[in-house]
């Protein structure tokens, strides 16, 4: 006897809504985090905008991230039991304790970065992939007739 897997339908739209949320929201937070961020960080704002870094490229590669990080936060919400809004935050709240926060704390405990830059970053993966988890899991795609 086999156990029957669930139909996992991807709902791209859903995902890219969720991956521009996740990145206009990233940009409201680290606006408002601009100062302490750049101090943990140990840097200036003068001292980034003369390195000569492709904003194109680098804000194309957040929303792309983003949105893969969208896509595995819809497809865990469905694998593991029923599509809602509330099991995607859980989800996204889930995925980031256990390998976000997990990942960042051992990396900044080995390179003896602040703690508030860390509140700082992590932080603002916890609210993403609940934003994400949130949109992807509330938002059902419509099945074919």
């Amino acid at each position: 006897m086999t156990e029957e897997k669930p139909k996992i339908r991807q709902n791209y739209l859903a995902i890219v809504v969720a991956a521009i949320a996740c990145f206009l929201f990233e940009a409201v937070w680290y606006s408002y985090f601009l100062r302490p961020w750049l101090s943990g960080i140990d840097r200036t704002q003068e001292w980034l905008m003369t390195q000569g870094a492709n904003p194109e490229f680098q804000y194309g590669t957040a929303l792309v991230c983003a949105g893969v990080i969208a896509a595995a936060i819809s497809y865990i919400v469905q694998y593991t039991g029923p599509q809602t809004a509330a099991r995607g935050i859980r989800i996204g709240a889930l995925l980031w304790f256990s390998m976000v926060l997990t990942t960042w704390s051992t990396e900044y405990v080995f390179e003896i970065k602040p703690w508030s830059l860390l509140g700082i970053n992590a932080g603002f993966w916890a609210f993403g992939m609940m934003i994400m988890g949130w949109i992807v899991g509330g938002w059902k795609k419509k099945e074919k007739a």
